[in-house]
């Protein structure tokens, strides 16, 4: 065949591939109005459960023997440097003996996203059984790499809440979502990685190139959580419940037509060309996987845990299924309310979405009523990447402030890089973004985990975190948060009332050492400013 006639033919099957997703999203709205499981629900599934005898393995034994030294309290470590949240995954993977389990609400096809794939082939091939969890949200063309693996023996790979339509066109999934809100509104937000049932990583972070803070057009500030000791067993279980639960659908219920084992083949060959690409590049992210380091000096005890008791907090999957406000299993945000009722003098809080609601604006009133002090620091319009989200957050911003509230907003181009949890190099670029999800209450005890300070996390999505008793963490929070509010880094807001006496709000930061004051909304440029603006008009609150 010539190469015209190749290019001609495969030209047609895109388009009938189209005209195809186009007939079947357009059968799939006439059905899909009263759907409440997502497809593939009726396909045959086991129920697995984590490994029963962690203590069998090296990490087991070594942090069983640990825990009981310190009373039965978890070990823990915060990382808040971005490629350390990549490099604590890839050598958790390599070090594997018996199990991976992984839960994510994103998981990139990038450049990290596949070099942790190839990592979890690796394990798979020398006998570790992989489990994989992935809410199907936010999917983008490339990401469907990873279902690749579950044509493994020892891969399994399940996708939450799954959309109908597989293909990457954004326009078709939108059209689903159209004509199927009720359902694929509903997302699982969580984000975990557990290995032998012996040691964990939980927080905020996703699967991408941007959460590991090393992609020069976006970066995420974010931090995980290294877990080790009985709040492991813990997290086993939040995952064996998601798991299990009838939206996990398996991947190969949701298979192309392409054969798994052909499927499996072209992946380990694209992987392989990946990671020569890298090489090739000069990056060093495998040579420094390789060193180790940081994972073999948390193990060591050279990068000391910190043992306390915590409380494990997480959604039940079937959240959504709420009737009169009485929830089927957990709802993880009243217990963190809970914690911040029982503030009596400081709380700080990292959100990069603030859109409270009534309930978390009276939850503030009260603790101004008692004099709590009370910081918070989220995006700014220039940092934020979600526009909807920000249009949704700036009505709060003036009854925060008349509260009392002291309210920072980060800057996408930091003046100072400390605390931001990357490189002077990297933060040049000016594209920061927070997406961490810090709350600190009286400097002895912290949060961290997956859910936002906003509605989507306390009804739309499930989500997870923990709340940790250590004043020691709560201080090591404490100092990232005063770090990143400084004058060069974030702005912070005031109030100034408008010629006809309403309130008006102003922009402090610093410009090279000079304090600067902004009356008008600093924007990335007019037209996101106009963007945002437009949108807040939209009573869209319960939906971001």
């Amino acid at each position: 065949m010539s190469c015209a006639n190749h290019s001609r033919k495969k030209i047609i099957n895109r388009h009938s591939r189209a005209a195809a997703a186009l007939v079947f999203l357009s059968l799939l709205a006439l059905v899909s109005g009263c759907a409440s499981l997502p497809p593939g629900s009726d396909f045959p599934k086991t129920v697995s459960t984590a490994l029963v005898s962690p203590e069998d393995t090296r990490l087991g034994r070594q942090f069983k023997s640990a825990a009981h030294k310190h009373n039965g309290q978890s070990g823990f470590r915060v990382l808040s440097v971005g490629v350390d949240g990549f490099l604590t995954r890839m050598q958790m993977i390599n070090t594997a003996t018996r199990t991976l389990d992984l839960q994510y609400f994103i998981f990139r096809g990038d450049e990290t996203g596949r070099l942790l794939t190839d990592a979890v082939l690796h394990a798979a091939d020398r006998g570790v059984r992989v489990r994989i969890l992935i809410d199907d949200g936010e999917t983008l063309s490339g990401d469907d790499q990873v279902t690749a693996l579950a044509a493994h023996p020892r891969v399994e790979i399940r996708i939450f809440n799954p959309f109908a339509y597989r293909g990457g066109a954004q326009f078709f999934r939108g059209l689903e979502f159209m004509f199927n809100a009720a359902r694929l509104d509903y997302r699982m937000h969580n984000k975990l990685l557990i290995m032998d049932n012996a040691i964990a990583l939980i927080g905020g972070r996703n699967i991408g190139d941007e959460y590991f803070q090393i992609d020069p057009e976006s970066q995420f500030a974010d931090d995980d959580v290294f877990a080790a000791g009985p709040i492991v067993q813990q997290l086993s279980t939040s995952f064996d419940l998601y798991w299990n639960n009838n939206l996990s659908i398996p991947a190969k219920a949701l298979a192309h037509e392409k054969s798994p084992r052909h499927a499996l083949s072209e992946h380990r060959q694209d992987l392989a060309e990946h990671k020569q690409l890298v090489k090739a590049e000069g990056t060093d992210y495998m040579q420094r996987v390789a060193s180790g380091e940081p994972l073999n000096g948390m193990l060591s005890g050279r990068l000391p845990l910190v043992w306390a008791n915590a409380q494990l907090i997480y959604d039940n999957p079937d959240k959504k299924n709420a009737k009169n406000n009485a929830m089927v299993g957990g709802l993880m945000h009243q217990a963190v309310a809970a914690a911040m009722v029982a503030v009596q003098s400081e709380l700080l809080m990292v959100t990069p979405y603030l859109i409270p609601g009534d309930e978390g604006m009276q939850l503030f009133k009260e603790l101004r009523e008692r004099k709590v002090h009370v910081r918070i620091l989220t995006n700014s319009l220039e940092s934020s990447t979600v526009s909807l989200a920000q249009s949704g957050y700036m009505h709060y911003r003036v009854p925060l402030l008349q509260s009392g509230v002291q309210l920072y907003e980060i800057r996408s181009q930091l003046g100072n890089t400390k605390g931001s949890g990357q490189t002077a190099v990297i933060s040049s670029f000016g594209n920061y973004s927070l997406h961490a999800k810090l709350f600190v209450f009286d400097r002895q005890r912290v949060f961290i985990g997956s859910m936002n300070f906003d509605q989507r996390s306390m009804h739309l999505n499930t989500e997870i975190g923990v709340i940790i008793d250590s004043p020691a963490l709560a201080r090591q929070v404490a100092a990232r948060f005063e770090a990143m509010v400084l004058p060069a880094n974030a702005y912070m807001l005031a109030l100034r009332p408008k010629q006809d006496g309403s309130p008006g709000l102003v922009w402090r930061t610093t410009e090279d050492d000079v304090a600067v004051e902004y009356d008008v909304e600093p924007a990335r440029s007019n037209w996101q400013r106009f963007k945002v603006n437009i949108l807040s008009l939209l009573p869209l609150d319960k939906e971001l």
